[in-house]
Formats: C-alpha cells, sequence, structure tokens
C-alpha cells in the first residue's frame, strides 16, 4: 500500500448556489404585504490550505474527487439561504498547482499559504431584492450560479536546503541517518529508499534540512527507474551533495562516471523546466555543489577515493571523505553545509512565501459583441451568459426580466443597426448553454406580454 505520494491529479467542484425565493407577504389585513423573498446562499469553495503537519498528497491518491457544499435556497419573510459549506484541503509545504496542460497556478509554500482552488457559484437574488419603485411586486427571482469546477495537478517538491543525490546504493540515507535523527530505511539492496526523506541537521550553530532523494540512473530524466519521479525534490534545494559510492561491486562504475552521469541527467531534466520556474536558487547547474566519497571505512574504498580525489579537485570542486559507519568526516562536511547553505540564504533575492499566480476573470471591455455566423447572429458576451444562467425560462416575467437587461446592454439596438428582421435566429453563448431565440423587435424593450418597461401588469385592474 502507498504511504508516500508526490503527484496526483485533483477534481475539484465548487458548490451552487442556492436559488433565489419568489414570495409575497401575506398576514391578517394584508393580503399583499409586498415581496420579501429572501436570496439563494453561495456555493462552497473548495480551498487549499499548506499545513505543517501534512508531508504527502496520499489522501488525493486515494480521494481524487472532492465537492463542495451548494447553497440552499432562499425562503419568505427575508430569509436568505444558508451558504454551502467550504472543503478546506490540506497540503504539505512546497506544493505545486499546475493546469492538466502545464500551466502554472500556484506555487504554495509556508504553512498557512491559502488557494481557492474552485469559487462557488453566488446565490440567485430573490424577489425582495429585484424589486424597484418601477417594479413593486416582482413575480420572478434569479436562479443561483453553477460553482467552478475542473482538474489540477498537484505534485509536491521537497524545501529543503541540501540534497543529496547519486546512484542507489552510494549510502545516502545512511549519511542522512547519520547526519539527523531521520530514520530512513536502510539495506543493501538498490532502491531500498522509495520516497524522499528529510533530516534536520545542527552544525557550527547553524540549523538546515537535508534532502535524501531516492537513486538516480541513466536515464532518469526520461521516466527509468525512480529518478523522473523525485528529480522535482532537488529543485528548492540550495545546495546539491554529489554522494559517490567507493565501494561499489559493479565492474563497470567509478565514482568519476557516476558524478559525470547524475550531472548529465540533472541537465537534462533542467531542459525541461521553464525559464520562470527554476525558483529563487536559479538552475540546477548553476548551484553549488559538494563532493561525497563515501565508504571510505573499507580499506578498497579508501584507496579509490584517494585515486579519484585529485581530479575531482581539478574540476574546482570541494571533496569529502567519509563514512556513514565510523561517522568520519562528517564533522567537516557538516560545517562546510552550514557555510554554503547560510551563503545561499543570504544571496537569495527576498520573495514572498505565496507565491499564486492570479489571474482575475477578464471583465467585457466590449460589452458584448454580435456576429453573423451560419444563417444567425450569435451575441458572444460573459455578462448576457451569466444572465442567461440565471433564468427560469418557465417563468415568463423572468423572461421578459432578462430581455430588458439585454435591451439595456445594447443588443437590441445593435441587431436593429446589423439589418436584423423578425424572426430572425439569435443565440447567446457558446455549446450546451446557449440559448437559441426568435428576435422580436419592440420598441419599449422586455417581453411584450409584460406590458411596458418597468411596469406589473398585476398592478393595474
Amino acid at each position: 500500500m502507498a504511504s508516500f505520494v508526490d503527484r496526483v491529479v485533483l477534481s475539484v467542484a465548487a458548490g451552487k448556489g442556492g436559488h433565489g425565493c419568489t414570495s409575497v407577504h401575506r398576514e391578517k389585513f394584508k393580503p399583499l404585504g409586498g415581496p420579501d423573498g429572501g436570496n439563494g446562499g453561495r456555493g462552497g469553495d473548495v480551498v487549499l490550505v499548506v499545513d505543517a503537519g501534512v508531508t504527502s498528497l496520499l489522501d488525493f491518491h486515494f480521494s481524487p474527487h472532492r465537492t463542495a457544499g451548494n447553497g440552499r435556497p432562499g425562503a419568505g419573510g427575508h430569509r436568505q439561504g444558508a451558504n454551502g459549506a467550504d472543503v478546506v484541503l490540506p497540503v504539505p509545504s512546497g506544493t505545486v498547482v499546475k493546469t492538466r496542460d502545464g500551466e502554472l497556478v500556484a506555487d504554495l509554500v509556508g504553512a498557512g499559504t491559502q488557494l481557492v482552488l474552485a469559487q462557488g457559484g453566488t446565490g440567485g437574488l430573490g424577489n425582495a431584492a429585484l424589486a424597484s419603485t418601477k417594479r413593486k411586486a416582482p413575480g420572478f427571482s434569479l436562479l443561483g450560479e453553477e460553482g467552478e469546477e475542473g482538474e489540477y495537478v498537484l505534485e509536491l517538491k521537497s524545501v529543503a536546503d541540501v540534497a543529496l543525490i547519486g546512484y542507489p546504493s552510494a549510502g545516502k540515507s545512511s549519511l542522512i541517518a547519520a547526519m539527523s535523527a531521520a530514520k530512513p530505511k536502510i539495506a543493501d539492496y538498490p532502491f531500498t529508499t522509495l520516497v524522499p526523506n528529510l533530516g534536520v541537521v545542527q552544525s557550527a550553530g547553524h540549523v538546515f534540512t537535508i534532502a535524501d532523494v531516492p537513486g538516480l540512473i541513466p536515464g532518469a530524466s526520461e521516466g527509468k527507474g525512480l529518478g523522473h519521479e523525485f528529480l522535482r525534490h532537488i529543485e528548492r534545494c540550495a545546495v546539491l551533495v554529489h554522494v559517490l559510492d567507493c565501494a561499489t561491486l559493479e565492474s563497470e562504475r567509478d565514482p568519476i562516471s557516476d558524478l559525470d552521469t547524475i550531472e548529465a541527467e540533472l541537465a537534462a531534466y533542467e531542459a525541461k523546466i521553464p525559464e520562470d520556474q527554476h525558483g529563487e536558487y536559479g538552475k540546477l547547474t548553476e548551484r553549488p555543489r559538494l563532493v561525497v566519497l563515501n565508504k571510505t571505512d573499507i580499506p578498497d574504498g579508501k584507496e579509490l577515493a584517494d585515486m579519484v580525489r585529485a581530479e575531482l579537485e581539478g574540476r574546482g570542486l570541494r571533496v569529502f571523505e567519509v563514512s556513514a559507519v565510523s561517522h568520519a568526516g562528517l564533522k567537516e562536511l557538516g560545517y562546510a553545509l552550514a557555510e554554503i547553505v547560510e551563503r545561499a540564504r543570504a544571496e537569495r533575492p527576498e520573495v514572498v512565501q505565496e507565491r499564486i499566480i492570479l489571474r482575475p476573470k477578464a471583465v467585457d471591455e466590449v460589452p458584448f459583441t454580435l456576429t453573423f455566423e451560419d444563417e444567425h447572429y450569435v451575441v458572444h458576451s460573459k455578462k448576457a451568459e451569466r444572465w442567461i444562467k440565471q433564468t427560469d425560462f418557465q417563468n415568463d416575467e423572468a423572461v421578459g426580466y432578462l430581455a430588458e437587461r439585454l435591451y439595456k446592454l445594447g443588443v437590441e439596438q445593435a441587431l436593429l443597426e446589423m439589418g436584423a428582421h423578425e424572426g430572425d435566429e439569435v443565440v447567446i453563448g457558446d455549446g450546451d448553454d446557449a440559448v437559441v431565440f426568435d428576435w422580436r423587435p419592440t420598441l419599449s424593450g422586455g417581453a411584450e406580454h409584460l406590458g411596458p418597461r418597468g411596469s406589473d401588469d398585476r398592478l393595474y385592474g
């Protein structure tokens, strides 16, 4: 059974808004006391919140569909419907939210950071809210709107200062266990580590975190082994530490070739990262790195480390010979890491913890556009499409109110100017939500059977 998940596809649906109520106040000696229908409640939101106690996306792996509560309809007596319950989803710090197309939506870092992933629909207005001096007794109300819905990809990128990278069985888990209180699984076979492990290290008066990234192999950036799944956990780390196995039993491997292979995989993975998503520490290939020659407690390992040290230092790399078993060299390594981490923190540009890409809904600069397509007129307008969804087409007065709103928007005048004739087909909206009607021009606007604009035939004998 899975115990750690760092990538999921989450399907969310916000709640629907409650319908408005059509009601007339009635009491003794006051049979028609005026409209008193309340508004519908808003639909619940789906919200992501960073929780320090959450370390995995495991919950979403088993329950990938989340739906917020619907708003309740309004009632008579000016009673507003209850709002739908929000669904608050705790996620680990370092969660990146993207669309299915790979477009970045949010980068959630820091406890308490929030993102409204899907916003609940607005509740419909009751007839009391629709009353005016010209429409004193509306016999209709507005419908609640649908909530937002969609599918998003959540990816977890570990938030750590140092990343230990290297081949399987290079001793990364043993190293993090020796330097911190972390207790990763350790065994003498490849791919023992299946999930990133985090450890907290105290050295030279400084505190920093180390991430033990599962073993990489050639082709990791293309999906081989476990590397493709966990390379993303390196992206947030300020320092990269190559852990090289000096006591490998594989004859075709040596520390130099291992280093070159891992560097090539990092470069290949980096090439896939968009330029604006490299993070506050910049590109992976430009970050400070150290080399750890591990398992020097073994005689052959010590001999091999002495042989390759000069070439590694010739490349400008700082080299440390250590043993996770005997703890030899770990103190010096800890001091060096503390120094580099503090320098990286000081040089890091100041960024806000909450990095959310704000994409406000477009507001029509032009209220609507009118085109002639396939023998009918098409009205394109977010506002008009919203009005369509709020209208109860079983209620003639509600249809008349829609006609009045469209008239005020200028749709009727635009149709006249384009040469539309009575009976021509007019389409508002796209797809399944589109509404088609035969146009009947009116001088007063609105539905003809309702009388002049702003009036209500029920008020006249």
